[in-house]
Parts: C-alpha cells; sequence; structure tokens
C-alpha cells in the first residue's frame, strides 16, 4: 500500500525534474521508503512469532506446559477490511 503510494509519487516526480533536486523532497521520499520497510519489517516479525508460539503450542513437551497454562493458538496478521489495503493517495 505505501509501496504504491511511492510509485506514484516517482510518476509525479518525473514530470516535474526541478521537484527531484528539492531536498525536502528527497528527504520525504527517504521517509516514505523507511516507513515502509520498518512496516514490512514488523509485519513479517509478527507473522514469525506467531508462527513460533503456535508451533511450541502443539508440539511435545511445550504443549504440555502451554495446557497447564491455557496458551492458545493465535492468529495471524490479517486486514479486517479490505478498504485498508487500499492505495495511499499522494498529493502535492
Amino acid at each position: 500500500m505505501v509501496s504504491s503510494a511511492l510509485r506514484s509519487v516517482l510518476a509525479v516526480v518525473e514530470n516535474y525534474p526541478e521537484l527531484k533536486a528539492n531536498a525536502n523532497f528527497q528527504q520525504l521520499m527517504s521517509s516514505l521508503s523507511e516507513v515502509e520497510d520498518n512496516l514490512q519489517m514488523s509485519r513479517r516479525y509478527y507473522q514469525a512469532t506467531v508462527r513460533d508460539f503456535n508451533n511450541k503450542c502443539e508440539t511435545f513437551p511445550s504443549m504440555v506446559i502451554a495446557g497447564v497454562f491455557n496458551f492458545e493458538r493465535r492468529p495471524f496478521f490479517e486486514l479486517e477490511n479490505p478498504e485498508e489495503a487500499e492505495n495511499v493517495k499522494v498529493k502535492f
């Protein structure tokens, strides 16, 4: 979702070369890229943690401990509302 917004920003930049040279715009592009990377890294970390937790709840001997403490499987991250996945509009 952020990556498609980044693509649309790059398309605008192609039409306005003087915008490409602007230091503020360069900083904005760097920040958008950093945010996208952080979101992707966080999603991957969460999914891996949930996968590991669920595996522990289902394998012996940790499943015994999970049963004693009532640990249950956790769901993976999924968007509840498909509208949240729509592209973000970046306007200048």
